[in-house]
């Protein structure tokens, strides 16, 4: 028998590359879990190491591997009746989608863990660190009332399993927190919590615990104090493996650490009064923008150039700062708007889409149903004798996009254009997403005059999205096409395919007709 063939030799190894992971060693982790699953054919087993997998990924910055890692771990979770999986790989989930820019699945990845981790009945140590990665996703899309609510949760719950409270320090969560003061201007604000971050750390350090600190935790420390002086504070440097610069060497393979540690230099430089070496490493630095946010580059670029003397370049590229964090936050307001909107007019449609979701009838992209979830819908109502009408949207301008923006871009704009169909529909009408970029609504119990009027207000709320913003110079429309299904009959199928067939007639003479201004 080799090594791993037995469960409890992969438990141990799962352990062994859990605990790697929590000192920053991802890649000696990944090489485990790889090993793991090329043996194990225990369910529980395999969907632990592709959950693992896909926070080593994360870690790693590997975010070409985030799709893919993020499906096969869903697939092995969806069928195992453990609550923290489900929390903690939709943590993670909300962690990569938020590193793509997909802040509506993000978001949608954040409500799902929550509500997952708080229905743990027995919460233990992988519980703690379900909710340490909730906390980390709030942090790094700037929600951070939520975040520090998830990690004081961690906390106590790492206590009441023998985890240490320095395990769950976080200050990257506050000094996400600070920076995002200093983005909007507040920079009293941002000063006043990168010092309690530094007393947090002083008490670690005099009680003698700063070396159970784990590797990201002192990376972020060492920013904290690296900000600090480049605002003019004074930090102490000569501490015993404290000082801003010592710490900044820590982090190990943590993509997120490389990051700070290469803006940490930017910060000293500006402190040292070094501000053009200070811009050429802005110049040459490459750091995610999710890390510490769109505006921090930008903000720091201003700090140096006012260092140098350069006020109103300074002050060009400050409001370039404030803009890039009002852009953030609006996006964010308005992906929640949206979320909340789509919650309270569709929660009968979320709840039947979620009793099949084990039987893969939704939409991965848009998270809406599939054609196959929309044809047992229809074939469901129409076996009952219900009048309905079917609709066919397709969207106008959608190969500009793939063509000008890439097939990123376009994924957004069908992310978006499911959530503007979800908002303006009745109560109790169907939307499903067809295929491509086409889109099928279903009204229950109507007929053609609700038919059109539901059509206006589609293509209104389609007309009126702002879409320069998302895909610039490409705008998006609709053309839709409706058409009612003769209920009952031994023809139902023939029936409903052509209704189908006339609602895609209609929908391609509304394309072809010439559009106003």
């Amino acid at each position: 028998m080799g090594w791993l063939d037995r469960v409890d030799d992969q438990v141990d190894a799962l352990t062994k590359a859990r605990a790697l992971q929590e000192v920053s060693r991802s890649v000696e982790a990944y090489a485990i879990l790889e090993r793991v699953l090329r043996v194990t054919r225990d369910p529980a087993a395999r969907a632990d190491a592709l959950v693992q997998r896909l926070s080593a990924l994360i870690n790693l910055g590997r975010t070409a591997e985030y799709t893919r890692a993020i499906e096969e771990a869903a697939a092995a979770v969806r069928d195992l009746a453990e609550p923290y999986l489900h929390g903690h790989l939709n943590a993670l989930a909300a962690l990569a989608a938020q590193h793509q820019g997909a802040l509506d699945r993000c978001v949608t990845h954040l409500v799902k863990s929550a509500r997952a981790l708080n229905a743990v009945d027995d919460p233990d140590r992988d519980t703690a660190w379900g909710w340490h990665d909730l906390a980390m996703a709030y942090s790094y899309l700037s929600f951070h009332g939520y975040a520090l609510g998830a990690i004081e949760r961690a906390r106590q719950l790492g206590t009441a399993a023998g985890i240490p409270e320095e395990t769950f320090a976080a200050p990257g969560i506050r000094l996400r927190n600070a920076v995002a003061l200093d983005h909007t201007g507040d920079s009293d604000g941002c000063l006043r919590v990168l010092r309690d971050v530094a007393v947090d750390l002083d008490r670690f350090v005099a009680a003698g615990r700063a070396d159970r600190l784990r590797p990201s935790s002192l990376a972020a420390y060492g920013y904290a104090g690296a900000r600090r002086a480049a605002l003019g504070d004074p930090v102490d440097d000569t501490g015993a493996g404290s000082g801003p610069a010592r710490l900044l060497g820590h982090g190990a393979d943590s993509a997120r650490a490389r990051d700070m540690r290469q803006l940490g230099q930017v910060c000293l430089a500006i402190a040292a009064d070094r501000p053009v070496e200070a811009v050429a490493r802005l110049d040459t630095a490459q750091v995610s923008a999710e890390t510490l946010g769109a505006a921090e580059a930008a903000r720091l670029r201003s700090m140096a150039l006012a260092r140098a003397g350069d006020h109103a370049a300074a002050h060009r590229v400050d409001r370039l700062a404030f803009r890039l964090a009002a852009q953030r936050h609006d996006r964010l307001r308005d992906v929640y708007i949206d979320g909340i909107a789509a919650r309270i007019d569709h929660e009968e449609m979320r709840r039947e889409a979620a009793r099949f979701e084990g039987e893969a009838l939704t939409d991965p992209l848009t998270g809406l149903p599939n054609r196959r979830r929309l044809e047992r819908y229809i074939a469901t109502v129409v076996s009952r004798g219900e009048r309905v009408v079917i609709g066919v949207c397709d969207l106008d301008g959608f190969k500009a996009v793939n063509t000008r923006h890439g097939h990123h871009s376009g994924d957004l704009v069908l992310q978006r254009i499911a959530g503007v169909i979800n908002r303006v529909m009745r109560r109790g009408d169907f939307v499903a997403r067809y295929g491509g970029d086409e889109f099928v609504v279903v009204l229950p119990g109507a007929g053609m005059t609700e038919a059109t009027e539901v059509a206006r207000r589609i293509d209104a709320a389609v007309r009126t999205e702002d879409w320069e913003s998302l895909v610039p110079g490409t705008p998006v429309g609709v053309s839709i096409g409706f058409s009612e299904v003769s209920a009952g009959g031994p023809g139902q199928r023939d029936a409903l395919g052509a209704a189908f067939e006339a609602a895609d007639r209609e929908m391609l003479r509304a394309k072809a007709r010439p559009r106003s201004a």
